[in-house]
């Protein structure tokens, strides 16, 4: 391989404990070590004794942005960071700091992209959620079947969300498929990626994928998931500590990125103003194309049923636009959140699971029975997590769970907004 085939790896990374044997991962199995430049936001306290990069200071493939931990304002903020270092390397890796990776990945990354350039796509981008690793018990548990990510709600807030799922077929495959969504902890691409699509600073953690996934598009970029596995992720992080532990004022952060979320996509109708920059859609497809590609309204928080059965893009061309714009089913899925000291009796025969509109007017209710009631109070993050699906033309703004008892009757009503 040559000199200008060098990586560019974006690596954002919180206290934590698996970047180093991240980095050793990365390189000891990378055919082309010498070709890998790492940029590292290298978020970290002195009190974390594992979090130390004094063997790669003097390394010239690596770029160290020290940054004290209580500093730190998330992670689209330090993916930022890690853009501005970008040196013109012909093509650009994003990952978390919890990886591992199969032999010679660089090598098969830069293969498969390139391939996909022969076919037709100039800007292919290769992304997704991708199979899972445990570190105690590495390599044993590398799950071998490659993933896509499935649409899975819109959020409260106007975010959509995503669900892995295994790409059953893949032994038959040759090639990685169509995507609609994009993954920030594995996206592989050219090098200009890092300057044309950069993450927006001011986002703060959901609304991140979603919006770069459109504003990829719009830029030109083809999305797609690799058909084989040759990089794992570590998702569970029990333990770990996460930016939002440490930062008092994550929440306004947040609510700020799911308002300028909305803003993007023209959900928000508020009669203000956001000068997006460079941050916003690009020019070479609209939000249309995207939205006719992935089978999903923006607007009308709506979705497609071919995307609801998880069948991969592009969505069928419907030229008919009154058939368009009614081929859009408007399903609200919520998680409510009851903690355990809110329903502490054991004798539950039932909960009613209300959602109202804004004029406390009943949109849908689905009692929870005691089977239900019963797993719930078993879940091991030590919360019961309600949830419920239903077709609505109106927005729910309020929830009601009203728990009933054996011995007690009717106990304290739980609501929430929405």
């Amino acid at each position: 391989m040559s000199e200008n085939e060098k990586i560019f790896i974006q690596i954002a990374s919180y206290r934590d404990k698996q970047l180093i044997p991240t980095l050793k991962n990365c390189i000891e199995n990378a055919k082309y070590p010498e070709n890998l430049v790492f940029s590292i936001a290298w978020q970290h306290s002195k009190d974390d004794e594992w979090d130390n990069l004094d063997e790669y200071r003097c390394d010239p493939r690596f770029k160290i942005i020290d940054i004290d931990y209580k500093t730190s304002k998330g992670a689209c903020w330090s993916r930022n960071m890690l853009q501005q270092q970008y040196g013109g390397e012909k093509y650009t890796l994003q990952l978390d700091s919890h990886h591992r990776f199969a032999l010679n990945w660089d090598e098969e990354l830069i293969n498969e992209l390139k391939k996909l350039q022969d076919k037709g796509h100039p800007k292919p981008l290769i992304t997704g959620y991708i199979p899972s690793y445990e570190p105690d018990n590495d390599p044993a548990q590398r799950l071998d079947i490659p993933w896509k990510m499935n649409f899975d709600r819109f959020s409260p807030e106007g975010v959509v969300f995503f669900l892995p799922a295994s790409i059953d077929d893949f032994r038959e495959r040759t090639e990685p498929i169509h995507a609609r969504f994009y993954s920030a902890h594995f996206a592989f691409t050219l090098g200009q990626f890092a300057k044309e699509v950069q993450h927006d600073p001011e986002f703060y953690f959901h609304g991140e994928e979603i919006s770069i996934a459109v504003r990829a598009f719009t830029h030109g970029y083809d999305l797609f998931h690799l058909h084989r596995v040759l990089v794992w992720h570590y998702y569970t992080r029990k333990g770990s500590i996460k930016q939002w532990d440490d930062d008092p004022d994550w929440v306004r952060r947040n609510n700020y990125c799911h308002y300028k979320n909305r803003k993007l996509f023209g959900m928000e109708d508020d009669g203000k103003e956001i000068d997006f920059g460079i941050y916003g859609l690009g020019n070479v497809r609209t939000l249309e194309q995207y939205e006719r590609y992935a089978g999903i309204s923006f607007k009308k928080r709506g979705v497609q049923q071919y995307t609801l059965n998880h069948n991969l893009a592009p969505n069928p061309i419907i030229a008919d636009h009154n058939e368009y714009e009614n081929s859009f089913s408007l399903v609200f899925k919520h998680c409510i959140d009851v903690g355990y000291h809110q329903v502490p009796h054991d004798d539950y025969t039932f909960w009613a699971v209300v959602f109202e509109d804004e004029n406390e007017n009943e949109l849908y209710r689905q009692d929870a029975d005691a089977n239900e009631i019963k797993m719930m109070k078993n879940d091991p993050d030590g919360y019961c997590k309600v949830w419920r699906t239903f077709e609505t033309v109106d927005r729910p703004r309020k929830w009601i769970v009203w728990p009933h008892s054996e011995k007690n009757g009717w106990c304290d009503r739980i609501e929430g907004n929405i």
